[in-house]
């Protein structure tokens, strides 16, 4: 695993995560408002319990957390320039857990670049 110090000049880190009912992107995060606002449209914009869902042998809070997971995606990719993540102030990589009780999740790095 590469460290922060380990970084290439100028390059790309591209983050991976390897489930389908959480997500990975990128927002402010200065603010943890934003977290539960975000949680809070989410929740509104998918909910639990609908009638139509045929996926429902995992929990009331599996197959909204699929479908949220397809809207934000599985991977974020950050620019590094001179060794550095070059982020936005504010930005910070979220990792959206969408289950009510996700557990671990695993999330490929990549770094390319000289």
């Amino acid at each position: 695993m590469k460290h922060i110090a380990d970084l290439p000049k100028v390059g790309l880190l591209h983050l991976f995560i390897k489930h389908t009912s959480a997500a990975l992107t990128i927002n402010e995060n200065a603010d943890p408002d934003v977290r539960k606002d975000m949680e809070s449209i989410f929740n509104r914009l998918v909910k639990e319990r609908e009638p139509y869902y045929c996926h429902t042998l995992e929990g009331d809070d599996d197959m909204p957390a699929h479908a949220k997971a397809s809207i934000i995606g599985p991977s974020v990719s950050i620019p590094i320039t001179n060794g550095r993540l070059n982020m936005g102030t504010w930005q910070g990589i979220y990792l959206c857990e969408f289950r009510d009780y996700g557990g671990s999740r695993k999330i490929v790095a990549t770094v390319m670049g000289e």
